[in-house]
């Protein structure tokens, strides 16, 4: 992942191609040292090929993957009914909770 964040922020910058050398540059300012097997097998995979476009497919594609957030929504409505005993339950959570045998700074 470090070498497609790299990779893609030579790409912002306004490389439209970045080379191995480009990347492995990037990511020593940061104090990364770069492996050449990844680094190769990256360039390699986007030779040619328009970032844009990518980010475009792949934003497709996980537009597709459910993610829990409308069953999140839907539980939500129901909850509020209940709000008053999950605020007790949440209170009775938190007292037992609160230094669970040891202290902060012990």
């Amino acid at each position: 992942m470090k070498y497609l964040a790299a990779y893609l922020l030579l790409v912002a910058g306004g490389k439209t191609q970045p080379t191995a050398a480009d990347v492995k540059a990037i990511m020593a300012t940061v104090g990364v040292e770069a492996e050449e097997e990844r680094l190769t097998s990256l360039i390699a995979a986007l030779k040619g090929k328009n970032t844009d476009e990518l980010v475009t497919e792949g934003l497709e594609k996980m537009s597709s993957v459910p993610t829990g957030g409308a069953a999140a929504a839907s539980s939500g409505a129901a909850a509020t009914s209940d709000a008053p005993a999950a605020e007790e339950k949440e209170e009775e959570k938190e007292e037992s909770d609160d230094d669970m045998g040891f202290g902060l700074f012990d």
